[in-house]
């Protein structure tokens, strides 16, 4: 899977080195709901702190501009 770099230089906060781009497979958080391919509902695999992860009453968002492209893209 690739992703186009100007969408990686936009994610600048990632702590987690992209893994989810890592070793052929996909390690993400799951998108349960998306928006207007702007808001992205998820459901995290880890309850660790992530940048990108907003929680929204009893849900989280996510703004990863890398998660939000390969949902675009591969709605995966």
């Amino acid at each position: 899977m690739e992703i186009d770099d100007e969408i990686l230089k936009e994610t600048t906060c990632c702590e987690k080195d992209f893994s989810c781009l890592k070793n052929g497979k996909l390690v993400l958080c799951t998108v349960e709901k998306c928006i207007n391919d702007k808001v992205h509902f998820v459901h995290c695999l880890e309850s660790k702190y992530c940048n990108y992860r907003f929680s929204f009453g009893t849900a989280f968002i996510c703004s990863c501009p890398t998660r939000k492209e390969i949902y675009r893209v591969f709605r995966k």
